[in-house]
């Protein structure tokens, strides 16, 4: 345990405190990875084109469908919001 001249003591006070040390710069570190905004959306990005890939692997007619669907709905909703568009100028 502790040794007539303290050595003991210091060391363990040493080692507690490298410990500390070490807990507190990992937890900085998470931290400054979750604070890390753009990182983050990139990382999300990421994620979200390897999901889009590997579904496109396992079926893609599935995925060019729904693609194709996708598109038709678009293009409608912009013919609708012209229609309408011109049907109020008219008026």
């Amino acid at each position: 345990m502790t040794s007539p001249d303290g050595t003991g003591d210091v060391a363990a006070l040493r080692a507690e405190i490298d410990a500390t040390r070490a807990q507190l710069g990992r937890t900085v570190d998470e931290l400054s990875a979750r604070l890390d905004v753009p990182a983050r959306a990139r990382e999300r990005v990421a994620r979200t084109r390897d999901t889009a890939v590997e579904t496109y692997r396992e079926s893609p007619p599935v995925v060019i469908t729904a693609g194709i669907v996708l598109v038709g709905l678009v293009v409608g909703v912009v013919v609708l919001r012209r229609r309408r568009a011109n049907s109020r100028r008219k008026r």
